[in-house]
């Protein structure tokens, strides 16, 4: 092709001005994507076009999946195009939008949101009128085709405004009845057994969700819940009945369990996955977050001091352990943030970093290696990950995912070996194949700082140092909370986000308070006057900034977003 008839490049997009990685990934699509603002906003409002609005993340699977179909085709960008003025939002930028858009789809729909979240608004005011997550090219599995469901909307928004602003108007109405229900539920508790009652009826809600086989609560797919396992473990310090109290712990440690021997862990390189698509842990959803992984953390560093079996405590300690290694490893910037997520793609396939073949795994470990390795993660059963999206035959459409299926004394007395040997030999398995698979393609990581999120590491690292006794852990809390400072915190205010040196975005209600929870955690480790004044610094720029003065309570966003 000459170069006079080479297609010219196309110019990218508003979004390549942009630090978030997750907007940068849609910088070059033919959609005419604009980030959040006045200028997309007033585009929409000259021109009395509806917003299509997009709201994702960079480590999500069916984000990506919807970009390939439908962003990254012509026909149909030139369809948003000419009919919509079309916004992308990072959900982890901008929490405070994509909260306020979940619950418009769960009222217009009936149904649970989540990411990708796409969103139709009218051009004056914003109202959503139509939404949902996912939608496929062309219709399939009962949802309506992209393009087909483009025309539809724009012709409602043309030609039947009475209808759509009579919805908005309902729809509105029945947002302000939900907002004053909400208000009227926060009464606090007028004696010590009032204030303990919301304790048990939460111990006794997970009870009736608790999966007895697998550990964990509900069915797939199955998300770890930190916040339910921390106050089963707290409950152990509450003036609660014994048998109460027991059951609690119970609860709390075969979930655990049941998560550190599952696929939702990664078994070679330590960090949790953000939830198991069935209810056996096995196969994750295999992005990797922060924000899961911090509080899990501590909850296997306050698990660990609490067990009194010591197979429980060694395999909590190990966790700790290797999870914190993870994240000082791969997750931790030079300057100290902590970075926000690793992708569940590589090489465009979900997962296809972790998965094996099992001819892959016996050329690389010796015969001994590989037995002992094979019955430990269940090489010898039927492939456990079958990748929907590939045809029969793929070479990559039936794999392994390591999760722990025998223990090591069974393993022992199956091939006749010491048990100490069985376990070096898995240890040194481990480190082969650790190796070998960080020679692969590695999934995208999003390199963006969040305060809030870099504030529940920051909390999940100090308990792994103060009930593992690991002095890493409080070096890489103290080296992440000073970037914050030093980075983040500008004129007495905190900054959500910073990527590339770039700090930008007011805070929000969960970056104050979980940024004092976390140095209050540092300080039970070793005391600095200088982390306290800071601490009750942010605490009084959340009362003065964020607390609702007329019914109690906080805003999420402060009184001047």
């Amino acid at each position: 092709m000459s170069e006079s008839s080479a297609k010219p490049a196309r110019a990218r997009n508003p979004l390549a001005a942009e630090t978030s990685p997750y907007l940068l990934q849609h910088a070059d699509n033919p959609v005419q994507w604009y980030p959040w603002g006045e200028a997309a906003l007033a585009r929409a409002r000259r021109e009395d076009k509806p917003v299509l609005l997009s709201i994702g993340y960079s480590a999500c699977h069916w984000c990506h999946v919807m970009a390939h179909e439908s962003f990254e085709d012509e026909a149909t960008a030139a369809l948003m195009n000419e009919r919509f003025v079309n916004i992308k939002i990072d959900r982890e930028e901008r929490p405070d939008i994509d909260k306020i858009y979940q619950t418009a789809q769960q009222m217009l729909t009936g149904r649970g949101g989540g990411w990708p979240l796409t969103m139709f608004l009218t051009a004056d005011d914003q109202v959503p009128f139509f939404g949902g997550t996912y939608f496929p090219p062309t219709a399939r599995h009962g949802l309506p085709g992209f393009r087909d469901l483009l025309l539809r909307i724009s012709d409602f928004y043309r030609h039947r405004r009475d209808e759509l602003r009579q919805q908005n108007t309902a729809f509105l109405e029945a947002l302000r009845r939900a907002e004053r229900i909400a208000e009227q539920a926060g009464r606090p508790p007028s004696t010590a057994t009032d204030a303990l009652s919301p304790v048990t009826a939460c111990i006794a809600g997970l009870r009736d969700s608790f999966d007895e086989r697998h550990g964990g609560f509900g069915v797939a797919p199955k998300f770890p819940h930190p916040d339910s396992l921390e106050l089963l473990l707290q409950a152990q310090d509450a003036p609660l009945p014994t048998a109460e109290r027991r059951d609690a712990l119970d609860m709390a440690f075969s979930a655990l369990k049941h998560m550190a021997c599952g696929g939702i862990y990664d078994q070679l390189g330590g960090g949790f996955c953000r939830y198991s698509v069935d209810a056996t842990w096995t196969i994750p959803h295999f992005e990797k977050m922060l924000y899961d992984n911090g509080p899990l953390l501590g909850l296997y560093a306050q698990a660990a001091a609490r067990a009194d079996d010591q197979s429980d405590r060694d395999l909590f300690a190990r966790i700790v352990d290797h999870t914190a290694d993870w994240v000082r490893r791969e997750m931790q910037s030079p300057d100290g943030g902590y970075y926000s997520s690793l992708d569940a793609d590589s090489e465009g396939l979900e997962g296809k970093f972790y998965l094996w073949d099992k001819e892959e795994v016996a050329a690389l470990l010796t015969e001994r290696q590989y037995r002992v390795f094979s019955l430990r993660f269940g090489l010898d059963s039927p492939p456990n990950f079958t990748d929907p999206h590939l045809p029969e035959g793929h070479a990559e459409k039936r794999k392994w995912h390591l999760r722990v299926a025998r223990r090591p004394d069974d393993i022992a007395a199956a091939l006749n070996l010491p048990q100490a040997e069985v376990e070096r030999e898995l240890r040194e398995a481990a480190a082969t194949l650790f190796q070998a698979r960080a020679r692969r393609v590695a999934p995208g990581r999003d390199e963006k700082i969040l305060v809030s999120w870099n504030a529940l590491m920051i909390k999940g690292m100090a308990l792994a140092a103060r009930y593992g006794e690991c002095p890493a852990c409080l070096r890489s809390a103290t080296h992440a909370l000073d970037f914050i400072r030093r980075r983040m915190w500008r004129d007495r205010r905190l900054l959500a986000t910073c990527k590339d040196g770039k700090a930008h975005l007011n805070a929000y209600l969960d970056d104050y308070a979980f940024l004092i929870d976390a140095i209050l955690s540092l300080l039970a480790c070793r005391w600095d006057s200088d982390h306290l004044r800071f601490a009750l610094e942010l605490a009084d720029i959340l009362l003065q900034q964020f607390y609702d003065a007329d019914n109690g309570g906080f805003f999420f966003t402060s009184h001047d977003h």
